[in-house]
């Protein structure tokens, strides 16, 4: 690997997608082109450390290929710290979520623009969250309700839970259901997730 670009690990079952990756991110990463998630833990467990990987988020099916969900958790209990960009079809919510669950910092769309991607690339390489616009306006949007939002936008202007109550004339526990029920529908890790993905997908300001 070169000693002036950071490395990142493509890995899809099409030589095409991959090729594509490549040459978007030729200036500034070197590219490891890889089929699969069982040789991309196997490369990565025998020439170290990578700084990013961009998984496709493939279901599970024949010739024992892992699964983007299974690609994402085994490259990072081989390496904690890899920056993950996961991307799959049209945007579906289960998807999304089942690629942050497993540790995804992005997701993209595959139909996502080249911009969207780079965004998502140099999220994920600082440990920030990003969420394609298509997914968030395809997912985010239709599962949210309308006091969810409402909170969501209270906790991001910097109000406590007791202040959320008060200004919604809520109980504090009801406030912590709303809450919690968003990051379940927005397929956050935590409140702080929820207020990002939120923020990306336009629900908040």
């Amino acid at each position: 690997m070169s000693d002036e670009l950071p490395s990142c690990l493509a890995i899809d079952t099409h030589p095409l997608v991959r090729l594509g990756i490549r040459r978007l991110l030729d200036s500034s990463y070197e590219v490891e082109e890889l089929a699969d998630g069982s040789e991309a833990v196997d490369l990565l467990n025998s020439v170290g450390n990578f700084e990013l990987a961009i998984v496709e988020m493939r279901s599970a099916g024949d010739h024992d290929i892992p699964s983007g969900t299974a690609t994402i958790r085994n490259l990072l209990g081989a390496q904690p710290a890899l920056g993950i960009v996961a991307y799959g079809g049209p945007p579906e919510r289960h998807a999304v979520r089942e690629a942050l669950d497993a540790g995804a910092d992005a997701y993209v769309t595959s139909r996502a623009v080249p911009t969207a991607l780079m965004s998502a690339v140099e999220a994920a390489a600082e440990q920030r969250h990003f969420l394609d616009p298509a997914a968030g306006r395809s997912t985010a949007g239709s599962t949210v309700t309308r006091r969810q939002r409402e909170v969501l936008q209270l906790f991001a202007d910097g109000l406590s839970t007791a202040q959320v109550a008060r200004r919604l004339a809520l109980s504090e526990e009801t406030v912590r259901t709303h809450a919690k029920a968003s990051l379940a529908r927005l397929g956050a890790r935590d409140r702080t997730h929820a207020i990002a993905i939120a923020m990306r997908s336009t629900l908040i300001d």
